[in-house]
């Protein structure tokens, strides 16, 4: 059965006439019908849900038939909604993708940052950490330094490190608790680099937190007997120990102590669930693990400096 073509489109009004007024999706008094949204345009095709008429611009295709802007806006899912779908999609790494952007961000404002001296950027200078800095009451150090890095190169390794190990990680135990797991590596990090700090040298970078991503993962892996060089894990980890200790420059208490924070929350929240771990101390041990870390650096850094005074 064949239908007969539809109506052509009102010849263009002529230079200077009015636009026509905004239209409801009637019938207009020449007989065309025009999209409910635009006035000016011929409509063939109506709503599913609601049947207005509507453009071929405004149509949406749906399941069944085509939607019009407002029904596609009244039928879209509540923001928590969108973002656990967006999550699942990416097979659980909303926390991960969240976490590198804040260290572009971080990185976007300190390389952007005038030159203070041999290679150092104002920026990054302002957030690093050392002990005289905490001693002195620039406390945020702690937390800012590890979303801090000098130069591209090292936010780019460690923003690789954080998504390929965050896309392990991430879906195994939730985004909140991924949060509170690096969150806790990051200051055990900071604690350790204070710690083994030489001099008054500044350190920055998240590479704390990635060695604890790293241990939390061996952890987890290792208490189900997965062997760890064979998922690549182990050969992974012991290629950036050997890195750490043999090239200049890197902060061996950072990737020290992230790693120690990472092994220690792991072992609590990566642990199978035979092991039946309550959940109060899945949320106790990163959290407690964070606290001892901030109290090290303060001592460490009162200690410290009390000596060099003497």
């Amino acid at each position: 059965m064949s239908l007969p073509p539809p109506p052509p489109p009102p010849s263009p009004p002529p230079p200077g006439s009015p636009a026509p007024p905004p239209f409801s999706g009637a019938p207009d008094p020449a007989g065309a019908a025009v999209c409910y949204k635009h006035g000016n345009r011929p409509a063939y095709r109506r709503c599913t849900r609601c049947e207005r008429l509507a453009c071929n611009d405004c149509l949406v295709p749906g399941s069944v038939g085509s939607l019009c802007p407002d029904c596609v806006r009244s039928t879209r899912a509540p923001a928590p909604e969108r973002l656990r779908r967006w999550n699942a999609t990416r097979g659980g790494t909303a926390a991960t993708f969240a976490l590198i952007a804040a260290n572009v961000g971080v990185a976007v404002y300190t390389l952007s940052s005038p030159l203070v001296a041999r290679g150092v950027h104002r920026g990054e200078y302002e957030l690093a950490v050392n002990r005289y800095f905490v001693d002195a009451g620039e406390w945020y150090r702690i937390f800012t330094s590890g979303f801090t890095h000098f130069g591209l190169f090292h936010l780019v390794m460690n923003m690789v490190s954080l998504y390929f190990l965050g896309r392990f990680v991430e879906p195994a135990i939730g985004q909140v608790r991924f949060l509170a797991l690096y969150l806790a590596s990051m200051l055990a990090g900071t604690a350790g680099a204070l710690m083994l700090q030489p001099g008054f040298g500044i350190t920055a970078g998240a590479s704390g937190a990635v060695f604890g991503l790293m241990g939390a993962a061996a952890v987890g892996m290792r208490q189900r007997g997965i062997s760890l060089m064979q998922s690549g894990i182990g050969t992974t980890l012991l290629l950036n120990l050997l890195i750490t200790f043999t090239i200049s420059g890197i902060s061996i208490g950072g990737h020290l102590g992230g790693l120690a924070g990472g092994v220690i929350c792991g072992s609590v929240m990566l642990a199978p669930r035979q092991r039946r771990i309550p959940t109060w101390a899945v949320w106790l041990v990163p959290l407690a693990v964070a606290a001892v870390s901030v109290v090290l650096c303060f001592v460490v850094s009162h200690d410290v400096l009390n000596t060099f005074r003497r």
